[in-house]
């Protein structure tokens, strides 16, 4: 049985403001006048964010994500123009023990409030929807993250999106490191687009930029690690400016495992 995360139904406003945007190059997000959780289904995810104390980003719980009136700051906020559900990374922030750069980033939850942490068997998928909103060098903008089963700390592939455009998939060579980049799209800075991330039999990456549908081997040693899903703005860059970075705006994200 496939179990889907959804987005929250749009209010009428949502809808009214859906309408308008149709044929706008915005994508259709919901309502502009509440936190993200009263858009997308939040209980499903937990935030990191750039601030807190060196190596230890300060985190939020998803019980505190959730609803309308729900956490929102100038790093994880509803731009009140469009809805969409906003992350900001600047170059200069507080960053997790094993990375050079700062994330306004979500990480994939149970309902239970554990720690997602799936095996590579069976169907995983992450829809979303989105926008770079400006980038100073290059932005992860979704991931498949290694989870419990050894010591690595690496993801199972990183979907960047570069300052020039380009669209790019790094596929992880091994849970010990290096990565392979794969050209798979070209979307001008603050054009919308999509992706489907997913893991098809534990053996197969099928992503999808835009309706166009690549495939990608997982190597063995990774069948060991069970796995999570992360999305939101993960900055590719750094140095001391707090007004350079990274801001992606999402009007969509959905997870499902079946």
């Amino acid at each position: 049985m496939t179990r889907s995360r959804l987005l929250a139904v749009p209010t009428t406003a949502g809808l009214a403001l859906a309408l308008a945007l149709l044929g706008s190059p915005s994508a259709i997000a919901a309502d502009p006048h509440v936190a993200p959780g009263g858009n997308f289904d939040l209980s499903v995810w937990e935030l990191q964010e750039p601030v807190g104390s060196p190596g230890s980003p300060t985190t939020i719980p998803s019980s505190r994500l959730q609803g309308a009136n729900g956490y929102q700051d100038a790093y994880f906020y509803t731009d009140t123009r469009d809805g969409a559900m906003t992350f900001w990374a600047p170059e200069k922030g507080v960053t997790t023990p094993n990375s050079h750069y700062a994330r306004s980033e979500l990480r994939e939850m149970n309902r239970d409030g554990s720690a997602a942490d799936w095996a590579l068997s069976g169907s995983h998928r992450m829809n979303a929807t989105l926008r770079v909103v400006s980038v100073t060098k290059n932005v992860c903008v979704g991931q498949i993250h290694l989870g419990s089963g050894g010591s690595s700390t690496k993801p199972l592939l990183e979907l960047y999106y570069h300052a020039n455009g380009d669209i790019v998939l790094g596929t992880e060579n091994s849970p010990s490191g290096g990565q392979t980049s794969h050209a798979v799209g070209h979307v001008p800075v603050g054009r919308t687009w999509s992706y489907t991330i997913a893991v098809s039999g534990g053996n197969t990456i099928d992503l999808t930029v835009n309706g166009t549908t690549t495939h990608y081997g997982i190597p063995s040693s990774f069948r060991q690690y069970k796995q999570y899903f992360k999305a939101g703005s993960y900055n590719q860059s750094s140095s001391d400016s707090t007004t350079n970075g990274a801001r992606v705006a999402f009007y969509g994200l959905t997870v499902a495992h079946g």
